[in-house]
């Protein structure tokens, strides 16, 4: 598997790292933020992007965010993704592949494919914090989830399997159009081969592929196509169609549908977690909702009863007029806060929607609680990134936890 030459690493991040470990250390770098060169404790020599020299090198891996459009692609003669670098067609024995990607939910159905997957030797990784690197080539399986990012870059591998969850318009910024961001999560099904399989969201412009691709548009579809009763399964919402998928893959592959292992799944925290404060009212942190679509899946999920909906942050410019179609359907009041404030306003404004502006989550939380009943629910579903005001999402759902705990 390994090349004569090691190959040269573009980013000095968590993937290219644990690439070099793998590859013994020694290893050369390239990353943006590195403005002398210098050597780490590793013996790896790490150099400012502008000192590439392609004649140099002959194979480049990729850490999954750099650009489609950066000056090292331009000059690189072999860029590849570490999936390539791991599983493409140069590699003749490797774990059976399950790839899950999406706009929201892969996370979720990754870990919980794992879960019903664990006893058959199934381990998992990518996106969902494990590089390739240090998963093992002994495992029977690996779930990977699977980036926008990686799958752009990604140029020969592809997956025994592919989930593909419905996908909104994300990451514009890095992909360049909702086109291109499309293209990427579906460019799998171009390497796949007659008898895999692909589950994908139906009307998207699918590529011509070999795969045995079924398009899944409901719920309801997905049970009644792999036979699977919806009744004996106790999530909801979101949740109901990743556990949906991730069984349709365990009867696929063995023909079984444990609904008590299934049941036995533990939650992520952060994405639609129920919190019950001293005075019985009901707060659901969901501070994993960084896109439109995440947070109309919760107020869908919700909007039975009057929500009280803490929007804000990063919305990396995406429209949010789609959001505001459906929130303008349910009994809402919105709570604006983060960087985009301003143009949450507006759209409250536009669409005739109650909205005060806080600015801070502290703020907000404090206006919802003067208001809150236990006939209606404080949602926290931003629809944008936290990194304006927070280090991450979860530091912003801990603060909702934690103020939360005080009522």
């Amino acid at each position: 598997m390994m090349q004569e030459k090691k190959p040269t690493l573009f980013g000095y991040g968590l993937t290219t790292k644990a690439i070099a470990k793998k590859l013994g250390n020694g290893c050369i770098f390239f990353d943006d933020n590195i403005k002398e060169s210098f050597t780490d404790e590793f013996d790896n020599t790490i150099h400012p992007s502008s000192k590439f020299d392609p004649q140099k090198s002959n194979l480049e891996i990729l850490t999954p965010s750099i650009k489609p459009n950066h000056p090292l692609l331009q000059k690189a003669k072999q860029p590849i993704s570490e999936y390539d670098y791991f599983l493409g067609n140069h590699i003749r024995t490797k774990p059976f592949n399950i790839w899950i990607s999406g706009t929201n939910g892969k996370t979720t159905t990754t870990q919980m494919l794992t879960h019903l997957l664990q006893k058959r030797g199934a381990i998992s990784g990518g996106n969902i914090g494990t590089p390739l690197a240090d998963m093992s080539m002994e495992a029977k399986i690996w779930i990977l989830e699977s980036s926008s990012f990686t799958l752009h870059h990604t140029k020969s591998a592809a997956p025994n399997i592919y989930i593909l969850l419905p996908i909104t318009p994300d990451h514009l910024d890095w992909h360049g159009s909702k086109e291109a961001y499309e293209e990427a999560k579906l460019s799998p099904l171009r390497n796949m081969r007659e008898g895999e399989m692909a589950l994908i969201p139906k009307g998207l412009k699918l590529p011509k592929s070999n795969a045995f691709i079924i398009e899944y548009d409901s719920n309801e579809f997905l049970a009644k196509y792999f036979d699977i009763d919806i009744t004996k399964i106790d999530f909801k919402g979101a949740f109901l169609q990743d556990a949906l998928l991730a069984m349709a893959v365990t009867k696929v592959l063995y023909g079984e549908l444990d609904y008590k292992l299934m049941n036995a799944f533990v939650k992520e925290a952060h994405r639609q977690q129920e919190i019950t404060d001293s005075k019985g009212r009901l707060w659901v942190n969901d501070s994993k909702a960084t896109n439109l679509d995440a947070t109309i899946q919760a107020v869908r999920t919700y909007g039975d009863k009057e929500l009280h909906l803490i929007l804000g942050g990063d919305d990396k410019g995406i429209a949010l007029d789609e959001l505001f179609d459906v929130l303008k359907e349910h009994k809402i009041t919105i709570y604006a806060i983060g960087s985009n404030e301003a143009k949450l306003m507006n759209l409250a404004k536009k669409y005739n929607i109650p909205a005060s502006s806080l600015a801070t989550l502290n703020k907000a939380i404090k206006e919802i609680d003067k208001h809150l009943t236990k006939d209606s629910i404080a949602l926290l579903s931003p629809a944008a990134a936290s990194l304006d005001q927070f280090s991450s999402y979860k530091e912003r759902g801990e603060l909702f936890i934690n103020r939360v705990k005080e009522f």
